[in-house]
């Protein structure tokens, strides 16, 4: 328990860090639940708000979107192989000193930096993008320190999932005769194995 409180108090330090720099005159504080969610669904829906786009004043030269407060970060999911074959690459400056590090590796270290490069990739690179980025506060669990604020949670619009994909799907029915062809090709090898001896005796 020693161990965890300092990183808990440090992230609330960060966290903290860079209010004093946003005019909050007017601001909503929306809450996105990240568990259970999709790693660029729910970007998109989170770089919208932090743009404003969901006002009807907005513009693209002002920076009125809201305060972000995205909890659970631990807890996003994506979707195919993403976690062994999507790699976040940096250079370090010197020769040959190209990093990577892939996405589970990043989720053990830091998962709250996996949801802030999603979002900040989503935004126009411009001089508004430093202020939008300081709009999000992005927590690995459920705790901040937004607890006196009036949050409003955000509701995130269903997710139209098909069953399954049409390869996936061809390859289930494919393996499914298989299976069946295989269990008619024993039942009549059986049966002639049954007349042969019927016919023998």
């Amino acid at each position: 328990m020693s161990g965890a409180a300092p990183s808990f108090t440090g992230n609330l330090k960060k966290a903290v860090a860079g209010i004093r720099r946003i005019n909050l005159e007017g601001l909503r504080w929306r809450v996105f639940d990240a568990k259970g969610q999709v790693l660029g669904r729910l970007a998109s829906q989170i770089s919208t708000v932090v743009q404003g786009k969901d006002k009807p004043t907005y513009a693209p030269n002002r920076d009125d979107g809201d305060m972000c407060v995205v909890i659970n970060a631990k807890d996003i999911c994506v979707t195919g192989r993403k976690l062994t074959n999507k790699f976040y690459r940096w250079h370090t400056g010197y020769v040959g000193h190209l990093k990577e590090r892939s996405l589970k590796d990043q989720m053990t270290k830091d998962p709250t930096e996996v949801i802030r490069k999603a979002v900040l990739r989503m935004l126009p690179r411009n001089k508004l993008r430093d202020d939008r980025d300081r709009k999000l506060r992005i927590f690995p669990g459920s705790e901040h320190p937004f607890g006196d604020k009036v949050l409003e949670p955000y509701v995130m619009p269903p997710r139209q999932v098909r069953e399954m994909r049409p390869r996936a799907r061809r390859a289930m029915v494919r393996a499914q005769k298989k299976a069946e062809q295989q269990e008619g090709g024993k039942i009549t090898s059986k049966g002639k194995k049954r007349e042969q001896t019927v016919l023998t005796t």
